[in-house]
């Protein structure tokens, strides 16, 4: 058997840095420290940070007051941040620049009176954030479109201009379809200066074409509530190999690998690394004389944590230095 990984897989800056929040603020501030919605889709690293005393809540209602929380890398609407300064919250922002940089989009336009269509997956967080980034009393100019038949039906007040936006998790050729839907509709439709779809989404996409073309089948690591994941395994799916989406080694099923000969591993940009090395050390296990390759390269992107968080954190294990 050979088994042949992607690269880039696994996190990305996005994710390294929301995680890295998390944990700075627990050094700095100990426990508990409280997190608005998982920091990031992976089941391994929360529990991981659960242990070291975060705790995760679904709104702001269970944080108490004066009480320090973080906001995930998915994103949140601006009524979450006035909630969390109104009620006196030590709120720290782990949101991904590039989810940021949609925000911002999504304002400019509401300023201008554009309506906006946003490109993704009603009720995902990412998407949900976006759209409270939208001017309030005018969000009937906002909507969500998951699909091409939506693009082409959905009503929408385009008296002032219209533009659109994606999540930044999709898969560029299934967005390109429902954008050339828009286009048709509508000749001043204005789009992002630059691609919404974040180069980790697309560099690990680009990673398992090239995997399907190699391989029988191919392992995707990643949680089913995580977007570039599931995107990962339509990827493969469409490069016509059989594609099977895993947690961890313990959700693997040796029936998957009957007449194959090569295996294709990839992992979400939510997924750590450490439960990449471990599906391999059972792959080992199964087949002696296992044969494993690297295709691709790795990635080299790093987000900064918030500055004033990382100045704190300084300033006090200097102090403890000098005790």
């Amino acid at each position: 058997m050979k088994i042949v990984l992607a690269n880039p897989r696994g996190f990305c800056a996005g994710v390294e840095r929301a995680i890295k929040v998390v944990e700075m603020a627990l050094e700095l501030f100990g426990a508990p420290v409280y997190v608005r919605h998982e920091i990031v889709h992976n089941r391994y690293v929360v529990e991981r940070l659960r242990a070291r005393g975060a705790v995760f809540v679904d709104t702001l209602d269970e944080v108490p007051d004066g009480a320090h929380v973080i906001f995930s890398a998915h994103g949140v609407a601006r009524e979450v941040y006035d909630d969390a300064e109104r009620r006196g919250l030590d709120a720290l922002d782990a949101t991904c620049p590039l989810v940021t940089k949609v925000h911002l989009e999504v304002e400019q336009h509401g300023l201008a009176g554009r309506a906006v269509f946003v490109i993704g997956h009603l009720g995902h967080p990412e998407v949900v954030g976006t759209l409270g980034h939208y001017p309030r009393g005018a969000r009937e100019r906002i909507a969500v479109v998951e699909n091409e038949a939506q693009a082409a039906a959905m009503p929408i007040d385009a008296a002032r201009g219209v533009a659109y936006v994606t999540q930044t998790t999709l898969a560029h050729a299934d967005t390109e379809r429902v954008i050339n839907v828009l286009r048709g509709r509508f000749a001043d439709l204005r789009g992002p200066h630059g691609d919404d779809i974040c180069y980790a989404t697309q560099n690990r996409q680009l990673a398992v074409q090239r995997l399907a073309q190699l391989c029988d089948t191919v392992i995707v690591l990643g949680a089913r509530n995580s977007s570039n994941s599931l995107r990962l395994c339509e990827v493969a799916s469409a490069g016509g190999v059989a594609a099977h989406l895993v947690d961890d080694d313990a959700g693997v099923e040796g029936r998957w690998f009957d007449g194959v000969n090569t295996v294709g591993v990839t992992a979400g940009a939510s997924v750590p690394e450490v439960l990449v090395q471990r599906l391999l050390a059972r792959f080992r296990q199964w087949w002696p004389g296992l044969v494993e390759e690297e295709l691709g390269e790795a990635e080299n992107q790093y987000f900064r944590p918030p500055r004033a968080l990382a100045d704190a954190l300084d300033a006090r294990r200097a102090a403890m230095q000098k005790t």
